[in-house]
Order: C-alpha cells, then structure tokens, then sequence
C-alpha cells in the first residue's frame, strides 16, 4: 500500500469508519476485484473477494457498490452474490433500478437511436474483433491482440469515426484493452457524485478502480472521500492512494469491515 500524496494515510480512513454514520465503498469490477481476460465472461474475481464482500454484505454496515463499465446482465453471472451489492452498469447509464430485463430492454434502443453504431458492430464482427453492445454504445476490445493487430483496430475505428461523424452523438473513452464509444451525460464520476449526494454530509467513503475511466471518480470524490488507484504499476492518477491487487485489495476489504464492524451501525 502506498499513499500517493503527502498528509494521507489508510489508518486514519480506517479509523474514521468508527465514527461515522454512514460509510460508502465503491469499487470497480475489471482489474480491481477480478483479473482481466481476453474473454470478459470468464473474469472471475480474485479468491477470497466473493467471501469479502460477503462480509461486508452481511453485516449491513456499509453501502457497497459496485461501479462498472459492464452491462449489468453480464455482471450478476460473475459476483455470484446473493445478497448481491448494489450495482451501476454501463458508466451509470443502468442504475441498480433497472433490472436485468430492463437492461437488456435498453440495448435496441441504441440501436435505434445509433444505426451507424450498430453497422460498425456488424463490420468489426465480421472482421473477427470483438465488440460489446451496451445500452450505452459500444466497447471494442483488443486485449490479448498483437500490438500491430491492435493499432490497425484502432486506426479502422477512428477512421470510421471520422467519416460517419459519429462524435455528434458519442464520446470516445479510452479503456485498458479498448475503446469505448458511449452516450455522453455520465460516467463514474457522475455515479460518485449522484451516491455522495444521496447520503449526505458526514459519510466516510472510498472508490478503488484501476482504469483510465476510474480518474472520472477519481476526481469526483476528491475532498469528500478516498481514492484508491489498483494497479501493480503507478500511472499519472488522481488517487490518494496506490494498491497492489489482489492481495491489498484483500488487505484493504478485511481492514474495513473490521474497522465498519466496532462502530454503530448506519441510520
């Protein structure tokens, strides 16, 4: 565990959890609580963080909150939880209110509003890459492809983005192993930002995700909450603190829960 600016110290959040009222931790899925894979639906999580959650689930001490770029549907077969944590799908765009049929539900909809969008699906398909359509837009991936494999993906996409003009109506997000094409209006930050608000002054919280996307809440939580970058190698982040997954990631769920435990229960 390294603190990545000077005046901060995980002791001094553990020790905050005693005499809080009310206590948040979100967390990203890919790359903090599950190692990435060349094919996302088996990216199961690191052993021992199911039985961490579990913990914290469990002893209802804590709004826990899973924060992900994934759609929702593709999320629940993973955690495999039940009680399951509450869970923002798509950057934000699937609040834990919507269901797994509402979800699935929202997916023509782009397809509707976003033709163009679903043709460059169809064309990468056809090129053997893979692609994700999300109620949000599109993800496209090259984890696991050689490096001149990934550049000529990009290059296509970008080409394709340009022609078709498809920055009228999508972000293009930078992702570790892709490129997102999304709805604009929300991203994680937005989800840290909407979660703050809800619980009010005086809740200690945290966020931990490794990805480029995380620096959204990363910045959002900054002066409210704790930022927690998880990844072996340091990058340029807005973090307050570095993790090395998975073992202080572990380290850092046991400490929590222990710390959430000795002190009243949330109102």
């Amino acid at each position: 565990m390294r603190a990545l600016r000077p005046g901060v110290s995980l002791s001094d959040l553990f020790r905050s959890l005693g005499g809080a009222v009310r206590r948040a931790l979100m967390l990203d899925y890919d790359g903090t609580l599950a190692p990435f894979h060349v094919d996302p639906a088996r990216a199961e999580p690191y052993p021992g963080i199911r039985e961490a959650l579990a913990a914290i689930l469990s002893a209802g001490h804590t709004r826990l909150v899973v924060v992900t770029g994934r759609a929702t549907r593709d999320l629940l077969p993973l955690l495999r939880l039940d009680p399951g944590p509450e869970i923002w799908g798509s950057h934000g765009w699937e609040p834990p209110a919507a269901s797994a049929t509402a979800a699935a539900a929202a997916a023509p909809a782009v397809s509707v509003a976003l033709p163009d969008l679903v043709t460059l699906a169809a064309d990468l398909e056809a090129r053997g890459v893979r692609v994700e359509l999300k109620p949000s837009g599109l993800a496209v991936h090259w984890r696991g492809v050689a490096a001149d494999g990934r550049k000529a993906i990009r290059q296509w996409v970008e080409t394709r983005w340009v022609i078709r003009e498809l920055g009228r109506n999508l972000d293009w997000a930078e992702f570790d192993g892709g490129v997102e094409l999304r709805l604009p209006g929300r991203d994680k930050g937005h989800v840290v930002e909407r979660l703050l608000e809800e619980m009010g002054p005086g809740t200690v919280a945290a966020y931990l995700g490794d990805d480029l996307t995380d620096e959204d809440a990363f910045r959002a939580i900054q002066g409210r909450g704790t930022g927690v970058l998880v990844r072996k190698e340091l990058r340029p982040t807005a973090a307050d603190f570095l993790l090395e997954p998975p073992a202080e990631v572990l380290d850092f769920l046991a400490r929590w829960d222990a710390a959430a435990r000795a002190a009243p229960r949330q109102r």
